[in-house]
């Protein structure tokens, strides 16, 4: 059972060598200065200045909330669409009844005004 497994092993070990190589040649070889420019935030491009925990609007966490919802959403279709061929009638139908709950959500979020940014 080893022979089946050397290769990896050997790969495995091989990936692990050379990656502590070079991350030791790059603490060697890299300048370790540290000026005010390195150690300072960094926040789009300038300098903070308000106070981090400040509100924000509640759009902010709407959108990101829909946003997450529809992203797992469709990402139960990949499962579905990699093994179509091997589903009988019933599968198709499920998925058909998963897209229009998914598309009715859709279209309440877009009439209630969960979409517009104003």
């Amino acid at each position: 059972m080893f022979k089946e497994y050397s290769i990896l092993l050997t790969f495995i070990c091989l990936t692990f060598l050379l990656a502590t190589i070079v991350f030791i040649l790059s603490y060697i070889f890299s300048v370790q200065k540290a000026d005010a420019e390195k150690i300072s935030a960094y926040e789009c491009g300038f300098n903070p200045f308000d106070d981090a925990r400040t509100t924000f609007d509640i759009r902010f966490y709407l959108v990101a909330i829909l946003f997450l919802i529809f992203d797992l959403e469709v990402s139960f279709l990949y499962p579905w669409s990699v093994c179509i061929g091997y589903l009988n009638n019933q599968g198709f139908y499920v998925i058909c009844t998963f897209l229009f709950i998914l598309t009715i959500g859709f279209l309440y979020e877009w009439f209630k005004g969960a979409l517009d940014w104003e």
